[in-house]
């Protein structure tokens, strides 16, 4: 994203330079004088406002003002022009209290950046469109969130706008691509068209891969099939293309990527235009190639390469399961080469490198304990993926307009391989942990299945960090964590019951504190008081142990006992244990580790 961050006085200093951390906003200034000089800060730029606007307007997608809106405003009002070429604008006030998405609400996605910041700054943000105020389908920008690319009239799209705010039924006719926004709040009050009904009121929207609409929205669905003499140039392909877009009016908006053979990987006109489109191009063997049925094979063809199909084979297995060949190959010539084009359609949209995986932890329970990065990313997020009883948990942050897929407890690896599907499909998907997703949580089978896809091809992914209930069970106790300690869990499912032991054996040896995870269950009622016996053999029977339970939600507990009266028909797998070490004390309730800090 290209945005600007303009403060307004020298108190938007501390402000400037938390924004140019994100990913939102590239360079900073402070309205003034170049004279001026600011030596607590060289990446400070002063310049005079206008000035900034005069060079950077054309360029940027986002201004965020630091100050007031009436100065933001008297300062902008000469650059507007229509609300589909503007950047965006927000406000943001001296004290960070209060952010004002002004500009852009629809078209530059200004609303959920504003959220974000808000999420990560711990401001208010506040709304004053239609949209949010009263649930509905922001109709002009929502798709954006979704992987597709809108087309059509901006005026017609407008009046859809206008007439949703005035209460008017809207309906949608939707022919491809995914169909999940349905569920969010704001989808449900969008009234369905079934594909084959052949009304069409007036209020409706599309999301196909035509263009004869005048308001659509366009997944990327089809692969582009190409077969072409060598050296043809991109000139001729791009031609082509239109060409043969043009006359089945297919959206070129709706190509997710371009296919043909292997032996293509250095054809300077394919790899030109799908450069050019920022698309990729899937290759594939002879062999591969071979194995699909086409309605045109040619004999030329196969005794040339090996293969009687390669536009149209290529488009279809680049599509994957349950395709179809939308339209049959063409050939296009002219004294630069020949390319033979085919399409086909995907039942499942490819965008990955427009799709994210943010793996939240979302802390142990109460929603005060998320932290700001990881709220962030939920505003950030479309599709939240989770164990049902962990998005409980946070689901008031969520907005209307997106969704929520609750899974059962055992089904994590489900979880993991939907995110993945969904991202590369093109949109930003949260998975859900609780406490802290690198501690027994998502992350790791996450990132285990992200090792299995080429890099090239691999959505982008992110790790936020979140409060795990072994911190907060030690923050209620004291401080039994001060010094080394261990966390272990206690479940053999994934782990076998005798590299437990050894962990057990391990950080005895070394004195460590040990925090037990997943310590009982009625399944396993016998691993927890084993490892007591363990501890036992090598530490005192009054050693101190703190049981807490719940932490971080309503019924939250914690209770202190020895070695020697651990009550085991009391724990279960909502409790974490802390074992301390030899220098453990518990002193009035306070559960102490000391660092040593006082012997020296």
């Amino acid at each position: 994203m290209k945005g600007i961050a303009i403060g307004l006085s020298n108190n938007s200093k501390e402000i400037l330079q938390r924004l140019k951390k994100t990913e939102f906003v590239k360079d900073i200034y402070i309205a003034g004088s170049s004279k001026d000089n600011l030596k607590e800060n060289e990446l400070i730029q002063v310049q005079k406002p206008r000035e900034i606007l005069l060079k950077k307007w054309p360029e940027i997608d986002l201004i965020i003002f630091i100050g007031s809106i009436a100065a933001s405003i008297r300062i902008i009002n000469s650059f507007l022009t229509s609300k589909d070429k503007d950047p965006g604008v927000i406000v943001i006030d001296n004290k960070c209290s209060k952010i004002v998405p002004l500009i852009g609400l629809h078209q530059s996605n200004t609303q959920n950046i504003a959220c974000q910041i808000a999420n990560l700054l711990g401001g208010e943000i506040i709304e004053t469109n239609n949209s949010n105020n009263q649930r509905f389908l922001n109709l002009d920008a929502f798709g954006n969130e979704w992987g597709w690319k809108r087309s059509g009239n901006i005026k017609a799209w407008s009046k859809l706008v206008i007439k949703q705010a005035n209460n008017e039924e809207i309906f949608c006719k939707q022919s491809s691509g995914i169909s999940l926004w349905k569920n969010s709040e704001s989808g449900e009050f969008i009234n369905q068209i079934k594909e084959k009904e052949i009304k069409k009121p007036e209020s409706t929207f599309h999301v196909s891969i035509f263009e004869n609409h005048e308001t659509t929205w366009h997944p990327p669905v089809l692969w582009i099939g190409i077969g072409c003499e060598r050296n043809t140039s991109k000139e001729l392909i791009t031609n082509s293309l239109n060409n043969f877009f043009g006359s089945g009016d297919l959206s070129q908006q709706s190509i997710a990527g371009f296919a043909t053979i292997d032996i293509k990987k250095d054809e300077k006109g394919i790899l030109e235009i799908a450069e050019e489109k920022n698309l990729p191009v899937k290759f594939f063997s002879k062999e591969d190639l071979s194995k699909i049925i086409v309605p045109n094979p040619s004999n030329v063809v196969h005794r040339e390469i090996g293969t009687p199909s390669v536009a149209e084979a290529s488009c279809l297995l680049a599509a994957g399961i349950e395709s179809k060949l939308l339209k049959e190959k063409r050939i296009f010539k002219n004294q630069s080469g020949a390319v033979t084009i085919a399409v086909a359609e995907s039942k499942n949209q490819y965008d990955p490198t427009h799709g994210e995986i943010h793996i939240i932890g979302s802390g142990p329970g109460d929603i005060s304990f998320l932290t700001s990065n990881a709220k962030k990313a939920l505003s950030r997020c479309t599709v939240w993926i989770g164990y049902k009883m962990y998005l409980d948990l946070i689901k008031p942050l969520k907005r209307s307009d997106q969704v929520l897929i609750e899974s059962k407890l055992t089904e994590e690896k489900d979880r993991c391989s939907k995110a993945i599907k969904l991202a590369e499909e093109g949109i930003k998907v949260a998975l859900i942990s609780s406490g802290e997703s690198g501690f027994y949580g998502m992350a790791g089978l996450l990132l285990e299945l992200l090792q299995k896809i080429k890099k090239e091809h691999r959505p982008y992914f992110e790790v936020h960090p979140g409060i795990s209930s072994v911190q907060l069970a030690a923050a209620i106790s004291g401080a039994p964590l001060m010094n080394d300690f261990c966390s272990i869990s206690l479940s053999d499912k994934l782990t076998p019951w005798s590299l437990i032991e050894k962990r057990i054996e391990g950080a005895l040896l070394g004195d460590f504190v040990i925090a037990l995870f997943n310590p009982q269950s009625i399944e396993r009622n016998w691993q927890l008081k084993s490892v007591i016996d363990l501890c036992l053999q090598s530490r005192h029977g009054d050693t101190p142990v703190l049981i807490a339970r719940q932490v971080g939600r309503e019924n939250q507990s914690k209770n202190f006992f020895t070695l020697n009266t651990i009550p085991f028909n009391e724990i279960d797998m909502l409790s974490i244990i802390i074992i301390g070490n030899s220098q453990t004390t518990l002193v009035d309730e306070i559960f102490l580790t000391p660092r040593g800090y006082l012997q020296n």
